[in-house]
């Protein structure tokens, strides 16, 4: 929890510096495409909380799995872009239709896909071997 945690909190942190700071709420404008400023705010701190998220999870909370390294990246790759596409719909949705402020809207997603990347991550991606003597 305490690695998902930390991940999770360094994922809304850098969103908050990214927004406010970085892109100064302003609609980012490259070339044809244009993101608002929570997208992009939303997709730059993904790129630095994916790779740090995965590392947290291979190598400190799911060491015991059965799973081989390129299978268990590809395999977090598929839940996080789940997330991602979760997050996005949601962070507009709660911005751009219920008027959230883009950080509280940016925890509520959060908050909520914690519950699905934690059960995909137990039992899809880093599945572990079952033990004959836990199950009494």
């Amino acid at each position: 929890m305490a690695c998902g945690g930390g991940n999770m909190a360094l994922d809304i942190f850098l969103f908050f510096i990214f927004y406010n700071f970085v892109f100064q709420k302003q609609i980012l404008q490259l070339g044809f495409f244009a993101f608002q400023p929570h997208t992009a705010a939303f997709l730059t701190a993904f790129c630095i909380t994916f790779p740090i998220g995965f590392l947290l999870s291979k190598y400190i909370v799911w060491t015991n799995s059965i799973v081989k390294s390129h299978v268990q990246l590809f395999r977090y790759f598929v839940i996080v872009m789940v997330n991602l596409l979760f997050n996005v719909l949601f962070i507009k949705l709660l911005v751009e239709y219920f008027h959230f402020y883009p950080t509280v809207a940016k925890i509520i997603t959060t908050a909520i896909s914690v519950l699905f990347s934690y059960l995909s991550s137990k039992h899809f991606t880093f599945k572990v071997k079952n033990d004959p003597s836990s199950s009494r």
